[in-house]
């Protein structure tokens, strides 16, 4: 059968090559050989990142460091080309039942992961099984498959997946890299050993992870499982990868100007006009799909119980003028719960909260916090209007630059707001226990089934993995969000999306920033053929190359 093509992006998330030009260096030095119009096979090819993984398998956790680094060595069941479709990756085919609960997949029967292991309907079977056990600790895929009850293997290359309910976004969420395929042999090693060198299909093989330094890939040379969006078939062109991790953006910047580095992620925003001026470097930036960079509003506890307090919170915030002003004006600001690349972003609610210091301070005087105290804070009872913000201690210095300044917005109407920097492993702990009143975040994804895993009611848990930050518990919504997610007719679920963004917005969950961005800088005399996958714009080094000459 022909795959489905009911999803379109509501703008194109292309696969864009880089076309750098044709002098290069290796990553050992430079030189001016020319690189020619042809792929030269061979060399390494250094790529610089500002986060290193806490794992390097998505199944767990799934942040987007992990992501970034395992779309280089896991393929997926299904692929979105640049127009949103669905294509065949790893499955060459597959029904919808008519209720959209159950999923059949045939399979490619030519393919091995790079451990010798068969990529058949076991493989797919131990992996969803995997992504939802709870020793896992999968917050992204696990997340993505709620609904999943089991996969039946039909025979060796038929895996039948049946879900609880209706889900029209599953193969959407197939495509991307957190439910990327690996091993059944290596999954079984254990969580610890996974983590370090997760066993793919795809181009590349997790050869070593030098911890606080780099991860060394290596080529797969019997690579035959290409997705569509790929431009040439075959082992990658890179006998190497080299994904060095510099968390200061100055130096990760110095990197690539110099040659060091052959590509960059995270280009620094104070750097990217310099960036497009410099003849040396190619940039390519482009915003990606999902819950939009935001502070979620801890419902579920005061302050922010209170609707008024959470309206007055958002009103408070002069995101535009801080955006400008930290991020060079390299950022728009996202005011929806839907960043703007979106399948189904609806633009009504992207100005819904707007700065406005008046009506802040009306809306505290009506919750009851009409009192300041001596240093200007509202106070009431006794006890001061303040919220603990989580943040990671590795915040960027232009993301804590914006904090601080809606920080000072949020004093000026009353507000104590404290950012707590904080190592990774208490910001987890906090969170999962849910001791905290605001908490930055965003959510990666190329549905706008995001609005479930973010503001779904059976997200909302206490003590435990858990994507619904902000505690909401709506009925209503839910009601919006199943019924989404129950049909396949694209005009139903623009309706049915736009009622669920107008319903959040006015919730006054989440203040929203600015949608998350791959920011890549290229070195023109260093690498070439570097893309963004169309899913999530993630790099995809699979038809890069670089001088060997």
């Amino acid at each position: 059968m022909k795959p489905p093509s009911r999803r379109r992006a509501a703008t194109a998330l292309v696969a864009l090559a880089l076309t750098l030009l044709a002098t290069g260096c290796g990553a050992g030095g430079v030189s001016t050989a020319p690189l020619g119009a042809r792929p030269a096979p061979g060399g390494t090819l250094t790529y610089a990142t500002d986060r290193e993984p806490t794992c390097l398998d998505p199944h767990v956790s799934g942040d987007m460091p992990q992501a970034y680094v395992a779309q280089q060595f896991l393929d997926s069941l299904v692929a979105i080309d640049a127009h949103g479709r669905i294509r065949p990756w790893l499955a060459t085919s597959w029904e919808v039942s008519d209720d959209a609960g159950t999923y059949t997949f045939h399979l490619r029967r030519d393919v091995r992961f790079t451990d010798g292991t068969r990529f058949d309907a076991a493989a797919v079977k131990a992996n969803l099984d995997h992504m939802v056990n709870p020793a896992t600790q999968s917050g992204t895929a696990g997340g993505y498959l709620a609904p999943y009850k089991k996969t039946e293997v039909v025979d060796a290359f038929t895996a039948r997946v049946h879900l609880d309910r209706p889900y029209s976004p599953f193969l959407s969420m197939l495509a991307q890299t957190f439910l990327g395929m690996e091993s059944p042999k290596a999954l079984k090693r254990g969580k610890e050993a996974n983590c370090a060198a997760p066993v793919g299909t795809g181009p590349f093989i997790v050869k070593k992870w030098h911890r606080q330094s780099d991860v060394e890939l290596v080529r797969n040379p019997h690579y035959n499982s290409p997705p569509p969006y790929a431009r040439h078939t075959g082992p990658a062109h890179v006998a190497k990868v080299v994904w060095r991790f510099i968390p200061e953006p100055a130096t990760r910047f110095a990197a690539v100007q110099s040659g060091q580095a052959d590509v960059i992620d995270a280009l620094p925003p104070e750097d990217q006009a310099s960036a497009e001026r410099d003849g040396r470097l190619k940039v390519v930036v482009r915003d990606r799909p999902g819950n939009p960079t935001n502070l979620a509003l801890n419902t579920s506890r005061p302050p922010f119980d209170d609707r008024r307090v959470r309206e007055a919170f958002l009103y408070s915030a002069d995101v535009v003028n801080g955006l400008k002003s930290v991020f060079f004006g390299q950022y728009r600001r996202a005011g929806g719960p839907l960043s703007y690349v979106t399948p189904h972003y609806a633009s009504g609610y992207e100005n819904a909260w707007p700065h406005d210091a008046k009506r802040a301070n009306a809306l505290l005087d009506k919750a009851g916090w009409g009192h300041r105290d001596g240093a200007g804070y509202r106070v009431r009872k006794g006890r001061r209007l303040t919220a603990d913000v989580l943040l990671k201690s590795d915040i960027s210095p232009n993301q804590l630059a914006l904090m601080e300044q809606i920080q000072a917005t949020a004093k000026d109407v009353g507000f104590d707001l404290k950012l707590l920097r904080l190592d990774a492993a208490t910001v987890n702990t906090r969170y999962l226990a849910g001791d905290y009143d605001l908490r930055d975040g965003y959510w990666n994804t190329n549905t706008p089934d995001v609005l479930h895993t973010v503001f779904g009611s059976e997200y909302a848990v206490h003590h435990g993995i858990h994507s619904n930050a902000s505690y909401v518990k709506d009925p209503a919504l839910d009601r919006l969000l199943r019924a989404a997610q129950a049909t396949t007719d694209d005009a139903g679920q623009r309706r049915l999306y736009g009622k669920a963004q107008r319903l959040i917005s006015a919730g006054a969950y989440q203040l929203t920033l600015y949608p998350q961005t791959t920011r890549l800088a290229a070195h023109r005399a260093s690498a070439r053929g570097a893309a963004l996958e169309p899913a999530l714009s993630l790099p995809y080094l699979y038809d890069a190359w670089v001088n060997t000459r």
